[in-house]
């Protein structure tokens, strides 16, 4: 039976591009019905407007649902709209968004964090129960530490991606923001699982009910987390947070990855690399408005994508196409690579004597608006987080204190496909300060 879903939240913080008054949802006695799930700008919705947050999809309307959205529709959720985004999921404030920037439910001078800062705003606010996101290099985490809620990126291949806009195939995955790490396993053991539509998609379904019991766990904490750029009151709020952890019955060691060195730089070679690529398709004639001209192709080309791409998307599809070109893939792109593998060679050395490895998810709280005008110190700001994507590994920010009244997220990082291990770290953690 078909039912209605009312969605009158007011929306202070900018977190929707497209808000639905009047969704629907199905009594499919599911574990998601009735409830008001927002979608990410970048994850295909039949019949409702997705942008990626840029004008040069604007009118596009998917005549499908990603595959995650189908899950969400038969679990009985109401999908009631789709969420501000940086433009192509490419920034780490939101601010790079046709759409203006959005801001954070905590502080309104603030970033919500990106580039799923819609999806976590609108969370973090009180909006919707729960969300879907995307995480390129942070995109979940960043947002959710940010607002104060919590965010996972599950394991590289979990959740299928059919259906999203792709900008960075190699490292972006779908995946659950809610207020509470229970809410964050509801919605992956909805989106979990197999698809025939994505090659890279495990058959591994996700059915598992939080624990807090980790007595015996063993937690790795790398030196690197707490370094030079993390603000000394994040690191301390981080660290008592552990220390919660150890009162629960884990065990924390000591660790180093010294590819992290290295992992911000292979990070932004590799994903400007595969944008350059997957944003080709944009030419106003597969996608994007349409072109009627009589100048030369090459002329109307250059035009149409300097006028309808923002300078964000601009500039990483001219760094991606230039470590790409002749003479220089081998100097840049080859050797990102390289410096990938090294940090996931990293992480399975460390998993061979840890269970968890532990940290703070962003180096500082919430930055103001336009306070990352340069771009070098935007990316600077992605580098706790986007060593999990390189390597492929599960990873979830859990709210754990506040700096200055702003939210601090503790990130919990797994091997490959022990999801559900971090989740029951974070549900300990959770456990022990409510």
């Amino acid at each position: 039976m078909v039912k209605e879903y009312f969605f009158e939240k007011t929306d202070r913080t900018n977190a929707f591009i497209t808000r639905l008054d009047l969704a629907m949802y199905e009594e499919t006695g599911g574990p998601l019905e009735g409830k008001g799930i927002a979608v990410k700008d970048n994850i295909s919705t039949a019949g409702i407007p997705t942008t990626c947050g840029s004008r040069i999809l604007a009118g596009y309307v998917p005549p499908f649902d990603a595959h995650v959205v189908t899950c969400l529709r038969e679990a009985g959720a109401a999908i009631v709209g789709k969420t501000n985004m940086d433009e192509f999921g490419m920034g780490t404030t939101t601010e790079n968004s046709a759409y203006g920037p959005t801001t954070n439910p905590h502080d309104t001078s603030r970033v919500p964090g990106g580039s799923s800062g819609g999806s976590a705003a609108a969370v973090g606010d009180g909006m919707v129960d729960m969300a879907l996101g995307s995480d390129t290099g942070g995109s979940i985490r960043c947002p959710a530490a940010f607002c104060g809620i919590v965010g996972l990126k599950p394991t590289f291949g979990r959740v299928s991606r059919y259906g999203l806009i792709a900008y960075s195939n190699s490292l972006e995955q779908i995946g659950p923001l809610g207020q509470t790490v229970t809410d964050v396993n509801t919605l992956m053991s909805a989106i979990a699982g197999p698809d025939s539509r994505d090659s890279t998609a495990y058959d591994r379904p996700y059915t598992h009910t939080p624990s807090s019991e980790i007595a015996g766990m063993k937690i790795a904490v790398p030196e690197e987390f707490f370094g030079e750029g993390v603000d000394p009151t994040v690191a301390e709020s981080v660290r008592n947070a552990i220390g919660k952890l150890e009162d629960a019955g884990a065990e924390t060691m000591a660790c180093s990855i010294p590819s992290m060195a290295y992992a911000l730089a292979a990070y932004y070679v590799t994903c400007t690399s595969e944008a350059s690529s997957n944003l080709s398709r944009f030419d106003g004639v597969r996608f994007g408005p349409s072109v009627e001209t009589k100048r030369s192709w090459h002329d109307e080309y250059r035009d149409h994508r300097g006028t309808f791409f923002g300078k964000e998307v601009q500039r990483r599809i001219l760094l991606g196409t230039f470590a790409l070109s002749a003479g220089y893939y081998g100097k840049y792109y080859a050797k990102a690579q390289v410096a990938r593998e090294n940090v996931r060679k990293d992480f399975l050395r460390i998993f061979k004597d840890a269970d968890i490895i532990a940290g703070p998810t962003m180096p500082q709280i919430a930055f103001k608006l336009g306070e990352k005008s340069d771009p070098l110190s935007m990316y600077l700001a992605d580098i706790l987080t986007v060593p999990a994507n390189l390597a492929g590994v599960p990873a979830i920010s859990v709210p754990c204190g506040t700096v200055d009244k702003m939210p601090v997220g503790l990130q919990l990082i797994g091997r490959h496909f022990e999801d559900e291990r971090v989740v029951d770290a974070a549900f300990a953690y959770e456990t022990e300060v409510i």
